[in-house]
């Protein structure tokens, strides 16, 4: 296990999200703020809180963005990389782990309390979630970001 897929590991344990844990690790890397990257990805875990793009890829989705994106409007080549990457991952991570859906993958919406109760209750948070969290880690590597 490489060293920031540990540390995305203990960063959901100690409590944050998928997506904060997988962001977080990459900040060093992109001279980002670790504390602004815990904020700014801290709505996305749960599926943006409604069980659809599972946290952990939006996470990556947004490291992506940080090496590949474009920052300047006319920037066609940046912008038509980023979404070639973001597209490759979305397609490994969906070989890997057979969907890129929160409710999906878990079997449960989180965004309905019962659902979500069952899931906790079944430790899919401590065991599935942290399994995404080390896949989308594992895959950004893969893919040089």
């Amino acid at each position: 296990m490489s060293s920031k897929t540990e540390k995305a590991t203990a960063l959901f344990s100690s409590g944050f999200n998928c997506a904060q844990s997988v962001l977080a690790v990459f900040c060093e890397k992109y001279d980002l703020d670790e504390n602004t990257a815990l904020k700014i990805s801290g709505g996305l875990g749960a599926g943006v809180r409604c069980g659809d793009i599972c946290g952990a890829v939006s996470g990556a989705v947004l490291v992506i963005g940080l090496k590949h994106g474009h920052y300047i409007s006319e920037d066609g080549i940046s912008k038509s990389n980023c979404n070639s990457k973001t597209l490759e991952f979305i397609d490994l991570f969906k070989k890997k782990n057979g969907s890129a859906i929160c409710r999906e993958i878990l079997g449960y919406d989180l965004s309905v309390k019962t659902e979500y109760e069952q899931a906790q209750n079944q430790n899919l948070f401590k065991t599935t979630c942290v399994d995404m969290v080390k896949s989308a880690v594992e895959l950004l590597e893969d893919i040089d970001c």
